[in-house]
C-alpha cells in the first residue's frame, strides 16, 4: 500500500483508494480483460520475450521506472513496466492472474492480497532462491520480509517503504498544556483528562472510515496478548477470535470512548477528505494514531505544521499485557511477486529483477522519494531523507520490533474486510458491547 505524494486529485482521496485497494470487494470483471501495454503471449511467453512487470501507479512509480532502466542495462531479457491506475489495480491483478494476460512480476501487498494465488499455485516460492543467495534474505528487515509471507513461505520481496502505525502528537498543543508524550498507559489516560480540561479532543479519530478505528484494536490486542493472538486467528480461523486479549481490547475501547478520548463528533469525522488530519493540525485534537503516511499527508496539506508542529512516539504498553511493547502493527511495505508460470531464462531474469530491490541505489531512490526503506543496511542513508529525525525514528521502530503485524484487513482474505470493518465501527459507536463484538468476529 502506498501513498500518492503528488497527483491531480486530492491526496486523501487517493490514500483511501491506494492503502485499502487490496481490501475492496473484487469487481465482476471479464476474465479476459487485458491491460493496455501488456503482451498477449502470457507469462514466460510475451510476444517480444520481455519481462512484463506491473506496478501500482502513483508518485512513487518513478522509483520503479529507474530500476527498470538500470536492470535493462544489465539483462538480455528486458523488463517492460506497466503502470496500472491505482483505483483498479487490485481487481485487474486478480482477474488477470491465471489468464494469458497475467504479469510476470507484479506489485502487491502480501498477506491476504496474494493468499488466493498461493492456494492455486500461481506464485513462485522464493525460499529456494533465498537459500541459494543468503545475502538476499539478510538484505531486508526480518519482520518486514516475514510479514509478506503466506503459510510460512516467502512469495514476495520488499520493494517500497515501510508504513508502521505511529502515535503522532501536536507539539504546540502539548506545550500549551505543559504536557509530555505518553510513556505508559497511565500517562495516556491522564492526558485524556488534561486535554478535555483544555477544551481539546485528546485523539483525532475518523469514525466514518472504520479502518482508522481498526488500528486501535490491532495495537491493543497486540499489547494485551502479543502477536501470537492474530497469528492464531490467521491459522485457525474465526473461532480463534475467542481470545481473552480480544475481549480485553474491546473493553478498553469502550472505556476510551466513555472517557471522551475521541470527543463527541468522531462518528462524523473522515480521513479520506482530510477531516481528522486537519483537526489534528489545527490544534483541535492533541494526538492522532495513524500510519506513517500521516507525515506525507500533513506535508502536503499543512506544511508548516509538518515542519515544526508534528511530533511522534510509540504506542504504550498496557497494564497486565503480555505483548512486547516494541512490536508494531501496520503495513510493513509492498512486495514484488513472480508468476509461477515464468520458467527458464525468463524466471532467472525475473529473480534478478526483484533482487535489485535489495541494492543500496534502490534504497537511495526510495529515500529521495521521502520513503524509509525496508532494507537492513539503510541506516547510513537516512540522513539524506527530507526529515532525517522522522526517518530514523521510523526505521529504528521497525528494525527493533520483534513482530510487525500486517493490518488485519490486509492479512485476512478480502471477504472478511466488510464484516470486520462493520464490527469494529459498531464497537466504537456503542452498538456492540465488548462481548457482542467478540461474538460478531467469531461469526464472520
Amino acid at each position: 500500500m502506498r501513498i500518492p505524494r503528488s497527483e491531480s486529485r486530492s491526496w486523501s482521496t487517493l490514500r483511501a483508494s491506494t492503502l485499502r485497494a487490496s481490501t475492496l470487494a473484487v469487481a465482476l470483471l471479464l476474465a479476459g480483460t487485458a491491460l493496455a501495454g501488456c503482451g498477449s503471449g502470457g507469462p514466460g511467453g510475451s510476444d517480444d520475450g520481455s519481462l512484463d512487470v506491473w506496478v501500482y501507479q502513483d508518485a512513487s512509480t518513478k522509483v520503479q521506472r529507474e530500476v527498470v532502466n538500470r536492470f535493462n542495462k544489465t539483462s538480455d531479457i528486458k523488463a517492460k513496466l506497466t503502470q496500472v491506475p491505482g483505483e483498479g489495480y487490485s481487481d485487474k491483478m486478480r482477474t488477470s492472474m491465471g489468464t494469458p494476460n497475467a504479469p510476470d512480476v507484479f506489485f502487491n501487498w502480501g498477506g491476504g492480497s496474494i493468499s488466493d494465488f498461493v492456494k492455486k499455485d500461481m506464485l513462485l516460492d522464493l525460499d529456494p532462491a533465498m537459500a541459494k543467495d543468503p545475502e538476499l534474505k539478510k538484505a531486508f528487515i526480518p519482520t518486514i520480509l516475514d510479514a509478506g509471507a503466506v503459510d510460512g513461505k516467502h512469495y514476495g520481496i520488499p520493494m517500497r517503504g515501510m508504513q508502521p502505525v505511529i502515535l503522532f502528537y501536536n507539539k504546540d498543543v502539548f506545550e500549551a498544556a505543559g504536557a509530555k508524550p505518553p510513556k505508559s498507559w497511565d500517562d495516556l489516560l491522564k492526558l485524556i483528562d488534561t486535554f478535555k480540561g483544555k477544551g481539546v479532543t485528546p485523539f483525532a479519530l475518523a469514525g466514518t472510515d472504520p479502518w482508522t478505528e481498526l488500528m486501535w484494536v490491532e495495537y491493543l490486542v497486540d499489547r494485551y496478548g502479543g502477536a501470537g493472538v492474530f497469528q492464531k486467528i490467521q491459522s485457525q480461523g474465526m473461532a480463534a477470535w475467542d481470545d481473552p486479549a480480544v475481549l480485553k481490547a474491546a473493553q478498553t475501547i469502550k472505556d476510551l470512548v466513555d472517557r471522551g478520548a475521541f470527543g463527541k463528533n468522531y462518528k462524523s469525522v473522515n480521513y479520506t477528505a482530510d477531516g481528522a488530519s486537519t483537526l489534528f493540525a489545527k490544534g483541535k485534537a492533541a494526538m492522532h494514531l495513524m500510519g506513517s503516511w500521516e507525515y506525507a499527508n500533513q506535508k502536503a496539506n499543512q506544511p508548516a505544521f509538518a515542519k515544526s508542529g508534528l511530533g511522534w512516539t510509540t504506542f504504550p504498553a498496557v497494564p497486565g499485557g503480555s505483548g512486547d511493547p516494541k512490536s508494531v502493527v501496520g503495513n510493513p511495505t509492498n512486495y514484488w511477486s513472480i508468476n509461477a508460470k515464468v520458467k527458464g531464462d525468463k524466471q532467472k531474469a525475473a529473480l534478478a529483477f526483484v533482487k535489485f530491490a535489495a541494492q543500496q541505489d534502490y534504497s537511495g531512490d526510495l529515500i529521495a522519494n521521502g520513503d524509509v526503506p525496508a532494507t537492513s543496511d539503510a541506516t547510513s542513508l537516512l540522513g539524506k531523507h527530507e526529515n532525517p529525525g522522522y526517518a530514523r525514528f521510523q526505521y529504528d521502530l521497525v528494525k527493533q520490533a520483534p513482530d510487525f503485524t500486517l493490518s488485519w484487513d490486509q492479512a485476512l482474505p478480502a471477504k472478511y474486510t466488510p464484516p470486520l470493518h462493520t464490527t469494529v465501527q459498531k464497537l466504537f459507536n456503542g452498538q456492540l458491547s465488548p462481548a457482542a463484538f467478540v461474538d460478531a468476529l467469531k461469526g464472520m
